[in-house]
């Protein structure tokens, strides 16, 4: 099911991005076989397999990949595949003699996927780093927080998630669809900092025109306007209020009842703390439920903060189906959605190495050649 059934995906196990990556496409219909270590990585968090939810929807071979024989399964499953997505620093796959290039004769429609932090070259390419690192780089962690305080980590959905994962599927994408109509597959180089890099394209335009620059929190979308903020209510919880466009602000101001109340223009900076101690003064007047049933719904740009566990039982999310459960463990549905070709429920994931005979058979490997690797102890 999904708008990529049919697609094959070799994955080497990795951590963050790499394996977002390529539960994305799994959750679109590719089939994603990931090739584990046959031994602890010692990287990243160490998940339960049951709550190693970027591994859903995966099949999993378990290789250990300086044995030769199994060297040469991964070979055969690489050479097999439609797109490859790899998470090592640069040069650790041609050191293993399974780089882009080994595979030009064999597999020449391969879409080959690179996931790295700081790219395949650069004076940082060869570095370790992690996700608060990418962005730092790249302006993005300067521009988040509160003015006169450091910077606020914003998990790591923009550099990991959102500059890495998300920017690599387009690519691999792309490329595939070029491959099928050329049948030349190509490189897709997957920087974190060129795509958090990218993703500042808007704040980019805001500087360069002035309106842009005032420090972290000053500006229009950074908790610097008061009318795109958060604000504490009656019973210690928080709203959002985003209403930029004066029709927008005009509503949230008429049903908070300060339509009459003589507040500073919306636009005019200098009356911005002004503002800003109108409305929170206001917002505390109410709790957080109370204002939803004012204000959810209408186009004052309102939504109330929620925790994660409150999240899934929003009536919105609920409606959407947005959160779905797993064999008990509850989790976000695959997106986007396809009216024509929609996506299967995620299946859990597995632990390293459960499918490796299935994937053998199912993906061609000579039956001979599986048990001399076995027999060798190729296979975890």
């Amino acid at each position: 099911m999904g708008p990529l059934a049919g697609c094959r995906v070799v994955e080497m196990a990795g951590i963050g991005p790499a394996p977002f990556c390529g539960m994305l496409l799994a959750d679109l219909g590719a089939e994603v076989i990931r090739i584990d270590r046959t031994g602890k990585s010692g990287l990243g968090v160490d998940f339960p397999t049951r709550y190693d939810l970027l591994g859903r929807s995966k099949r999993s071979i378990a290789i250990d990949l300086q044995n030769p024989s199994g060297l040469g399964v991964a070979r055969a499953l690489i050479g097999r595949a439609d797109m490859l997505i790899e998470g090592f620093r640069p040069g650790v796959m041609e050191r293993l003699g399974l780089g882009p290039e080994s595979f030009e004769t064999e597999n020449p429609a391969l879409v080959y996927g690179r996931m790295t932090g700081w790219g395949q070259e650069g004076p940082l390419a060869p570095s370790a780093g992690h996700d608060i690192n990418y962005i730092a780089i790249t302006g993005a962690l300067d521009a988040i927080g509160r003015e006169g305080a450091p910077p606020t980590i914003p998990l790591n959905l923009v550099g990991d998630f959102g500059g890495g994962s998300l920017y690599l599927v387009m690519g691999l994408l792309a490329a595939l669809t070029h491959a099928r109509a050329s049948g030349k597959g190509q490189v897709v180089d997957g920087a974190i900092v060129d795509g958090v890099n990218h993703l500042l394209t808007m704040q980019y335009a805001f500087s360069q025109m002035g309106a842009w620059g005032g420090g972290r929190g000053t500006n229009l979308i950074d908790g610097g306007a008061p009318f795109y903020d958060t604000y504490e209510t009656a019973d210690g919880r928080r709203v959002a209020i985003g209403p930029v466009e004066p029709k927008f602000f005009a509503i949230l101001v008429d049903k908070m009842g300060l339509a009459g109340a003589d507040l500073p223009s919306q636009n005019d900076r200098k009356a911005w703390p002004e503002l800003r101690l109108r409305l929170a003064d206001a917002f505390r007047t109410r709790t957080q439920a109370e204002w939803c049933d004012l204000l959810e719904g209408s186009d004052a740009c309102f939504a109330p903060v929620l925790t994660l566990a409150e999240a899934r039982e929003h009536p919105h999310n609920r409606a959407r189906g947005a959160i779905v459960d797993v064999d008990g463990v509850a989790q976000p549905a695959p997106a986007p959605r396809f009216l024509g070709t929609p996506a299967g429920p995620p299946r859990p994931p597995v632990a390293p190495g459960t499918d490796t005979d299935a994937i053998l058979h199912d993906w061609g490997v000579a039956e001979s050649e599986r048990d001399a690797c076995r027999a060798g102890g190729a296979f975890g």
